[in-house]
């Protein structure tokens, strides 16, 4: 006579295949070909095609070779775009700093307390809005930024070092005309006039 157990299924050899079989296979232990559409989505725009992913690809390349050159003085691009911002135009405040940066007024707190920890760059209240908070940089800060110019320019030129002379004020003048374009999609859209060093 069968047990109640053998009945269900429950238990003995005979319950744990029907419970095998519920189960359904792993799907990546399955060697399957591409399904047909998803090939022709990315054969009609693959990733090199795409102006997103080779932008980043480059902004990853141009990050690579400024901390290469750059590796001596311990400056990020970022934290060196502020300090070429405060070398023409002392006494900025966050929000000028931020637009003409292009990133959010939080990162730019953070960026200036770095630099002025380091003693490039101090920070006073504004006499005419305590709100505001001024920024300068230092004698040590104006000397950093001297320093770094010839290894931030040797980044600069690596990363356009494929092209020709025209190639690159053309790839320029299409860069600037792209982010005009659409800096309102920006998170923090830029601001920065062109002659401000950046």
């Amino acid at each position: 006579m069968a047990t109640g157990a053998s009945r269900g299924g429950k238990a003995g050899p005979q319950g744990e295949d029907a419970i095998a079989q519920r189960v359904p296979p792993d799907p990546l232990a399955r060697q399957t070909r591409p399904r047909p559409a998803l090939r022709m989505l990315a054969e009609r725009l693959p990733l090199w095609r795409r102006p997103g992913y080779l932008i980043r690809r480059l902004h990853q390349i141009h990050y690579a070779l400024f901390f290469e050159e750059c590796a001596a003085f311990g400056i990020t691009p970022v934290q060196y775009g502020l300090l070429t911002i405060l070398s023409t135009n002392p006494e900025s405040d966050q929000v000028t700093l931020a637009n003409a940066l292009g990133i959010d007024r939080t990162n730019v707190a953070d960026v200036l307390r770095r630099l002025e920890q380091g003693g490039l760059i101090i920070r006073r209240r504004s006499a005419e809005d305590r709100r505001m908070v001024l920024a300068r940089l230092t004698p040590e800060g104006e000397e950093l930024v001297e320093q770094m110019h010839p290894s931030m320019a040797r980044a600069q030129e690596r990363l356009l070092s494929a092209l020709s002379e025209g190639e690159r004020d053309a790839f320029l003048a299409m860069l600037m005309r792209l982010l005009e374009a659409n800096n309102r999609y920006g998170r923090a859209p830029l601001r920065a006039r062109r002659g401000d060093g950046l």
